[in-house]
């Protein structure tokens, strides 16, 4: 192994890529824990479920604080003690438990995933000439995904997803404000137009609406996949042709909705 000078490292004492090399695991190891949490809110006594958080919190606690997020294995650990109290005491709490680790969820992608305090940055050297200035970094402002989506229940369980894999995102439940509010989002900050994922079944303004003006006042903003629970062939090819990028029936699975939008995202 090539030894790595003092120069090298950075505010953590780790060297440069290996923070970000570890937030991607930990995005995946999020994303497992967020999956239990949706078993536990539908069977708050399912004890297997309750054993393998119990390892993926201790995992988690374990690795967090060495590659310089304290908080996220407090958390961490704070969620292992609750899962072996749920394994001692089978019967206690059964009902709360998927909210509870729900929230355990929220903690730890707040303290993974929340921009990190940084040391003062160098000096800055002298701008390059107009024509050779190097892009605007992307803005942390600009959502990468935005829901619009009516369904309480199905909107909460998109949000959360989001929320476990770091993303920003927006949440949009009524059509008419979400259109009003995308058509005067700045996305210039972005390096790729933000994912929409737009409903079709919206009361007051159907998703094909919002789309087709969209597309006529600010074309290529978004990309777009549309989600409703009519997955007919007619229906998906209205939307394909429309120049949506995807479809996606609903009900639909987290895990598989996840994978998707981590393919779209590109993260």
């Amino acid at each position: 192994m090539v030894p790595v000078s003092p120069s090298q490292v950075d505010d953590f004492g780790l060297p440069p890529g290996v923070r970000d090399q570890y937030l991607q695991g930990a995005r995946d190891q999020l994303g497992a824990i967020a999956e239990l949490a949706e078993r536990l809110i539908a069977a708050g006594d399912d004890t297997a479920a309750i054993e393998t958080l119990r390892r993926d919190a201790h995992r988690l606690r374990g690795s967090a604080g060495s590659f310089g997020f304290p908080q996220a294995s407090v958390v961490a650990a704070e969620l292992e003690e609750a899962a072996k109290k749920w394994l001692e005491h089978p019967g206690n709490g059964v009902a709360g438990r998927g909210q509870a680790a729900r929230a355990f969820v929220r903690r730890l992608a707040a303290a993974l995933f929340t921009k990190q305090a940084t040391a003062p940055p160098p000096p800055a050297e002298p701008s390059p000439p107009p024509d050779l200035a190097a892009p605007a970094p992307e803005s942390s402002d600009v959502p990468e995904v935005i829901v619009v989506e009516d369904d309480p229940a199905l909107a909460e369980l998109l949000t959360f997803g989001l929320e476990a894999r770091g993303y920003r995102f927006r949440h949009f439940r009524n059509g008419r404000e979400a259109l009003d509010l995308l058509k005067t989002m700045d996305t210039q900050g972005s390096s790729q137009p933000p994912l929409l994922l737009l409903d079709v079944d919206l009361p007051a303004l159907d998703g094909y609406s919002i789309f087709e003006e969209l597309q006529q006042e600010c074309p290529g903003k978004f990309r777009v996949v549309f989600t409703t629970v009519h997955g007919s062939e007619t229906e998906q090819l209205r939307g394909l042709e429309a120049g949506a990028m995807d479809y996606m029936v609903k009900p639909m699975s987290l895990r598989v909705a996840l994978e998707k939008i981590r393919r779209w995202v590109g993260r």
